[in-house]
Order: structure tokens, then C-alpha cells, then sequence
């Protein structure tokens, strides 16, 4: 209580300065006003479009220099009815483009493509003019689209909270001034107390040492509890449950398996035909983000994670063209067996029909993926005892059937009966 004063200064000071930081942010925020050609290019073009270099499509910084308004509102609108007009300018980007003709955006109005055209410019003219414009251009947006109501609120709460702090320093000087006057008496209490509370261990002590029992059976007792944790640390020996090591990219299987529900055979394609799971080359990773970047979420540049898968499969997003200097993308295996031990993912992913979800836990929600499951011999016991075998497959139609020969006095083959498998042979 000695430093309630000084607290609730610290306190005062801090609520000051919290109250003039959200002023700040409510002006700006009620500054930010998106115009209806920004949030259209945004929803519309940026998979496609960037302003200042070549995408999917072309850049679109100088486009109102190249072509007049009138012929940029017919080419957005619908550039395929100007390719088959025979426009010339509309022929020439459909040839240089691979003859891949621009999406029709018919539902625009004439007014909301002008408004594109017109964001575009700007956005064309706060790039040309650098960051120190666009701060400005900000400041001053901001500083006119204050609302006198918030202001008032914001004044309103600071005078209050001043008058708090007030009334909540003169009581606390009162009470500081009755704990002044009775600290010497709590302070003799409390060396009496501990005086009392020493004396009574060290008889406590001398009375346990003289019982020899006692004393045996804590001795017994702390041997028993070592061993217990003894043995419980080497049983766990290898065990790496919730390892979870920092990978070279980093892959969301909650975005890619959860939010877009990706099978998980489309990138462990070994899974459902052969002993390993298999980590999926950069090739099918390049399959869709060749043109998906994330730019959405980095302000318009392509995220640095899948920066990083370029750089390992050599690509150029301006030219969109592969280079000759391709270099393996080093991942970290995450779930490691003994070598003594063998598994099949087919076996349980085709054969016993298993949802990946059964060992490696929700994959689906994992933003960074960990060891789920123990791996323990003990942990593949239970679940075999527990797990129905599904036997209808060729595989125990072959079982049946060389069941049958031997009845029947016939001879049978190895191979009848999985004799084939390469995984027999070859771990």
C-alpha cells in the first residue's frame, strides 16, 4: 500500500496516453473511406492484374496513355466481343498473350469500370510519387473527416477518468497513513511469529530423526518414487510425441487440407499405393501457385513463403518462365520409426481403409504440423486390438480361395496368398 500513489500515477499516466492513442486511431479509422473502383480492382483483378509490372496479365500503369477510356470500358466489359469485331488492339493483346482472352465483367456498369480506371490512375500517380505523398495525401484525409461527436466522447472520458484517479489518491493517502502508524506493531508480530515457527521446526526435526522407522520408511518411500521415475524416463526413450521442428517453408495444412480441403492423396500420392507416404515434389506445389501468390494478404507482393518455393524451383513470376538452377527444398521428417519396425501405409490407408486423421491426429487444423500420436509398439497393439479388419478386398478373396484348394487336396502357390507384394521382400 506504501506505493499505491506511485501506481496509480503510473496508472494516470498510462490512461492518458491509451486515451490519446485511440482518439488518434478512431480519427483515423473514420478517415478510411475505400472508393468503389478500389474495392471492385481489389475483388476483381488483382489475381491477374498488378499495377506497376506483368502478371497474369499486363501491367496497368499507363494504360490511359495506350488507350482512351471509350475503348478501355468496352475491352473490360467484354474484350472477347472485341476480339471477334476484328479490333486490331484488342487482336494484338489476345496474340501476345497466348491467345487467352480476358474474363467479361458484362455486370459492370460503364460508371463502376470508369471508377477502376480512375483507382488505377491514382494508384499509378501514388506509386510515381513515392511513400512520402501518400502520407501526406493520408494526413490530410484524415485530419477532415474527424468526427466532432467522438471528440466530444473522447474529451468527455479523459475528465473522467481524471476525477477517478483523484478521488482514488486521497483515499489512498488516508489508508497510508493508518498502515504508517500500526507498522511497528505488524512488524514485532511478525519476528515473534517466525521466531515460534523456527523453534518448532527444529523440534520437529530432532522428534523425526530419533524414530528410526520413520525415518526407514521415507528412506523406503523416496527410493520407491525414484525408481518409478527412473523407469518412466526410460520408457519414453524415443518417444517424440509433439515433436514439431521448424521446417524450411512454411506449410499450412490448415489452410491447404482445412480451409480449402485439399485431399491428402493429391500431395501424398504414395499413401494409397505403396509402403511411404511420400513428400510431394515442388512440381505439384507449382501446379496451382504458379499463379496464386497470396498477395492478398501481403499488400499486393507475392508471400515470402512461396518466394521461397520459386527460389527452389527456379521460377520467374515476371517471365513466368522456369531457370536452369533448380534446388532441393530441405524438409524435416517429422515422423521417424526404428528401423526394426515396418509400416505399410497402404496396407492401412487402401487395405484397412484408415482416414489419415486415425495416426497423425487433426492435420487439418495443424498451422504447423507436429507428431500427433506416440508411435509406440504398445500404441499399434491397442489400436489392432481394437480395429475391425475389413475384409472386403481382393485380398482376403485370394485367403478364401486358397482356403478352398486346400480343402479340395489342390496345391497353392506363395503367390496366391500376397506372396508378390514387393513390400514382402523390399522395406
Amino acid at each position: 500500500m506504501r506505493n499505491i500513489s506511485s501506481v496509480l500515477g503510473r496508472l494516470a499516466k498510462s490512461i492518458s496516453i491509451s486515451l490519446v492513442l485511440l482518439f488518434a486511431v478512431t480519427m483515423t479509422s473514420n478517415a478510411q473511406d475505400a472508393k468503389e473502383g478500389a474495392a471492385l480492382f481489389k475483388a476483381n483483378c488483382t489475381s491477374c492484374h498488378k499495377i506497376d509490372k506483368k502478371f497474369t496479365g499486363p501491367a496497368l500503369a499507363g494504360m490511359s496513355e495506350r488507350h482512351d477510356e471509350e475503348w478501355l470500358v468496352k475491352w473490360i466489359k467484354n474484350s472477347g466481343a472485341m476480339i471477334a469485331s476484328g479490333d486490331p488492339m484488342a487482336k494484338q493483346i489476345f496474340e501476345e498473350y497466348n491467345k487467352v482472352a480476358m474474363p467479361a465483367f458484362t455486370q459492370f456498369s460503364d460508371d463502376q469500370i470508369k471508377g477502376i480506371i480512375a483507382f488505377v490512375k491514382e494508384e499509378e500517380a501514388r506509386l510515381a510519387a513515392g511513400p512520402a505523398a501518400g502520407a501526406a495525401t493520408g494526413g490530410a484525409a484524415a485530419s477532415s473527416d474527424a468526427n466532432n461527436f467522438m471528440i466530444i466522447g473522447m474529451v468527455a472520458i479523459f475528465l473522467l477518468a481524471i476525477g477517478v484517479i483523484v478521488i482514488l489518491s486521497r483515499v489512498t493517502k488516508t489508508l497510508e497513513k493508518v498502515i504508517a502508524n500500526n507498522q511497528a506493531a505488524v512488524e514485532a508480530a511478525r519476528v515473534r511469529n517466525e521466531s515460534v515457527e523456527e523453534s518448532g521446526r527444529v523440534r520437529f526435526a530432532q522428534k523425526f530423526l530419533k524414530n528410526k522407522k520413520l525415518v526407514g520408511f521415507t528412506a523406503l518411500m523416496v527410493v520407491g518414487l525414484l525408481a518409478v521415475l527412473g523407469w518412466q524416463t526410460m520408457w519414453n526413450v524415443g518417444v517424440h510425441q509433439g515433436y514439431k521442428p521448424v521446417q524450411p517453408i512454411k506449410f499450412s495444412h490448415q489452410i491447404h487440407a482445412g480451409v480449402n480441403q485439399i485431399e491428402c492423396q493429391y500431395c501424398h500420392g504414395g499413401a494409397y499405393k505403396s509402403k511411404n507416404a511420400s513428400i510431394p515434389s515442388a512440381n505439384v506445389c507449382m501446379n496451382c501457385h504458379n499463379t496464386i501468390t497470396a498477395s492478398d494478404h501481403y499488400e499486393g507482393e507475392t508471400s515470402p513463403e512461396i518466394l521461397k518455393l520459386y527460389r527452389a524451383v527456379d521460377w520467374n513470376p515476371d517471365t513466368r518462365t522456369y531457370g536452369d538452377n533448380p534446388r532441393p527444398i530441405e524438409w524435416v521428417r517429422i515422423h521417424n520409426l526404428p528401423d526394426f519396425a515396418y509400416f505399410n501405409h497402404s496396407q492401412h490407408v487402401t487395405v484397412a481403409g484408415l482416414e489419415c486423421q486415425t495416426c497423425h491426429g487433426p492435420i487439418e487444423t495443424m498451422e504447423e504440423v507436429y507428431q500427433y500420436s506416440p508411435l509406440t509398439m504398445k500404441w499399434c497393439v491397442d489400436c489392432h486390438k481394437t480395429t475391425e479388419v475389413n475384409a472386403d478386398n481382393k485380398y482376403y478373396d485370394q485367403l478364401i480361395e486358397a482356403h478352398e484348394k486346400l480343402k479340395k487336396g489342390e496345391k497353392m502357390t506363395a503367390a496366391m496368398i500376397g506372396g508378390l507384394e514387393c513390400g514382402k521382400c523390399h522395406y
